[in-house]
């Protein structure tokens, strides 16, 4: 019997720009810390119990990379390497989009953001 194998799906990396522009990350009054411009939410405690409450497809994972330097925004809700947890104004879908953190201060310029968004829209209307 022939068992049918699942089609991994090749993530699409862009941005941290893009997350913020398309995805609208909220802001959270009333956390236990400031953390990530005050969108971010704690791993634990009280900030934990507000990820939980909310539906798993606007939860997202900012997680640390192979290097210090190096941070992913990811969706879903990870614990390995989690730095903190960010919640959306749109949904992801589950789909494997993933950000990579500038630390180096370096933003896109508003024609480069213009052609993530799209690439972005095409990975996230297109069929598996």
């Amino acid at each position: 019997m022939k068992t049918k194998k699942a089609k991994m799906e090749t993530p699409c990396v862009l941005h941290e720009d893009t997350f913020y522009e398309y995805f609208k990350p909220i802001l959270h009054a009333g956390t236990m810390c400031d953390i990530w411009g005050g969108h971010g939410l704690e791993t634990y405690g009280e900030d934990l119990k507000i990820v939980r409450r909310h539906e798993p497809a606007f939860v997202w994972t900012v997680v640390d990379g192979d290097s210090a330097a190096d941070q992913w925004i990811i969706n879903g809700v990870r614990y390995v390497n989690r730095v903190c947890y960010l919640i959306t104004e749109k949904p992801h879908g589950s789909r494997p989009v993933t950000f990579r953190v500038q630390n180096d201060g370096h933003a896109l310029t508003s024609l480069g953001l213009r052609r993530e968004i799209k690439k972005l829209e095409r990975f996230l209307s297109a069929k598996n």
